[in-house]
């Protein structure tokens, strides 16, 4: 009989962003079976909103297969669309936030959307440069990335 349950993945994911738009980074540490994978790109001028996103669907974008994900960030804006729902209330409403307002970032987040689809994630808020070890990484990785692009 087959084994259907999910591979289990843990990612950490952060962004980083130079000014407001500016240069910015991303970055994500993907972790299972005790292996590890650091990713991180980005921007020559975005927000940090955006690149918070962007390591979040880059992470996820680099499972080969569906699986079972644990995801840390300390972006309470990306956690909080999905532990909130505001995602589902953006989507019901054509993609208008509570101001009638078309939601920032449209396009990424429709892209997560269907990606949690593809993965069942588990969204965990963690306390931005505290002494989380892999969400300091991440930072690391992700201002790193975006002074390539200044």
């Amino acid at each position: 009989m087959p084994d259907n349950r999910l591979s289990r993945v843990t990612i950490y994911t952060d962004g980083a962003c130079s000014g407001n738009p500016g240069p910015g980074g991303w970055a994500a540490i993907l972790m299972a079976g005790g292996k590890s994978k650091e990713l991180c790109g980005g921007e020559e001028s975005t927000t940090n909103n955006r690149m918070e996103l962007l390591a979040v669907i880059n992470g996820l974008k680099a499972l080969t297969r569906p699986c079972e994900v644990d995801l840390y960030s300390d972006s309470a804006y990306v956690v909080n669309a999905f532990l909130q729902n505001w995602i589902g209330k953006w989507a019901k409403n054509g993609w208008r936030n509570s101001a009638k307002a078309e939601v920032a970032n449209v396009d990424l987040w429709k892209e997560l959307l269907e990606l949690t689809k593809v993965h069942k994630v588990n969204f965990i808020k963690v306390k931005g440069h505290a002494d989380n070890e892999f969400n300091n990484r991440c930072d690391e990785l992700a201002v790193k990335c975006s002074r390539e692009f200044k």
